[in-house]
């Protein structure tokens, strides 16, 4: 059980001291610095602007193979959602709020697949700053009481499972079954359907359907669709464009209180989930950085992105839906309060608090990205 924000902060100074900044956090124009006024190695930093550049995600832009094969062990997998052609490797590095560094086209929309678990994880957190869900220890049948949730060990499942992904939901949601998303390298169809079932809490399992579990289990509760949250909530006070989508199924679309509305998805491997730019990522994980105040407005409460960043029982490298640079696979070299958000193709939102930065990637070559944060952060003087 995690302890309460209010113990919490009087145990733990590390969280709050490095998100507790306040700076500048741009209007519809965002102003740019030459990298060396404001504390950073200017030949350092186009080196890696260089080497984001050079080590471009080697699947194929025609993103729809791309995904097929990469989940063609999936039985039955099928893309169901929109899918785009990808552009080429993109990026912004930000320092003090301020664009330092850029490459590529900035401006073009792109899909951004599991980056999209993110923002979802956020608009769990503005229904909790709300009061529209109580405590992420409610078990969610408290919330969401069709079938869903029925069951002796669906039944169990609290917020807090599904958002650090270790619920173990069994069942299907939108014909997807939960055993046929990501399943094991060992056995067959009939050994995943037969499988053994871990109490919540206890086994992490990164699944898509459990995901779009999370995001069908908020649509009920803030009754109205989730980018219309995230649209009123943070994205318009950010200023972020109007270009962004965020997309569900073709088959995901339910009544709420006699409206059809579209239960969005978390990531992009069925195709939807959130398609976005650059410039509008940037701002997102900037807000991150400023503990989710944004030009004197509270948008998103500080316990809430304590909590998104606190290690989870099940893995200790991640959060409510965000990486933390932490455990056996941290990147060489780099803070381990370092956290991120991650999609397929090498798309991330790194934040590094200890150095006011935060750093955007589109189609980096995934396994590169520790070594591409390393040479930011070699450029601090």
């Amino acid at each position: 059980m995690r302890l309460t924000y209010l113990l919490f902060f009087s145990l733990s100074l590390s969280c709050t001291s490095l998100f507790g900044q306040d700076g500048y956090c741009p209007d519809h124009q965002w102003k740019r610095q030459n990298p060396s006024k404001i504390g950073l190695n200017e030949q350092l930093l186009n080196e890696a602007v260089d080497f984001a550049l050079k080590n471009e995600y080697s699947g194929a832009r025609d993103l729809r193979r791309a995904i097929l094969k990469s989940f063609e062990r999936e039985p039955y997998h099928e893309i169901v959602g929109p899918t785009k052609e990808r552009g080429g490797p993109a990026g912004l590095i930000l320092k003090g709020g301020y664009i330092v560094a850029e490459w590529g086209d900035i401006e073009r929309v792109d899909m951004t697949f599991s980056v999209t678990k993110s923002y979802l994880s956020t608009v769990a957190g503005l229904a909790l700053d709300e009061g529209l869900i109580k405590s992420m220890q409610d078990p969610v049948t408290d919330y969401v009481w069709d079938h869903t949730f029925r069951g002796e060990h669906n039944a169990k499942i609290r917020w807090h499972h599904l958002l650090t992904q270790s619920s173990d939901w069994s069942g299907s949601l939108f014909g997807m079954e939960d055993w046929s998303d990501r399943p094991p390298k060992e056995g067959d169809i009939d050994d995943w359907k037969h499988r053994q079932f871990f109490e919540p809490g206890v086994r992490f399992e990164y699944n898509d359907v459990r995901v779009n579990v999370l995001s069908y289990a908020l649509l009920q509760v803030w009754r109205k669709p989730l980018p219309l949250v995230l649209k009123e909530k943070v994205m318009d006070p950010i200023g972020a464009s109007t270009t962004w989508r965020w997309f569900g199924y073709d088959h995901s679309w339910v009544v709420v209180d006699g409206v059809k509305v579209q239960s969005v998805s978390g990531g992009g491997h069925s195709g939807g989930g959130l398609f976005i730019n650059t410039l509008d990522h940037a701002r997102f994980g900037l807000l991150f950085l400023r503990n989710g105040k944004w030009n004197g407005q509270q948008l998103v409460s500080k316990q809430w992105i304590t909590e998104a960043r606190r290690p989870s029982e099940a893995n200790d490298r991640y959060g409510y839906m965000w990486w933390l640079n932490r455990g056996k696979n941290q990147w060489e070299g780099i803070p381990e309060n370092v956290c991120y958000a991650a999609g397929f193709g090498g798309n991330f939102i790194v934040i590094d608090q200890d150095h006011d930065i935060v750093i955007v990637t589109r189609w980096l070559e995934p396994s590169q990205i520790g070594t591409m944060v390393a040479k930011v952060l070699k450029a601090v003087k």
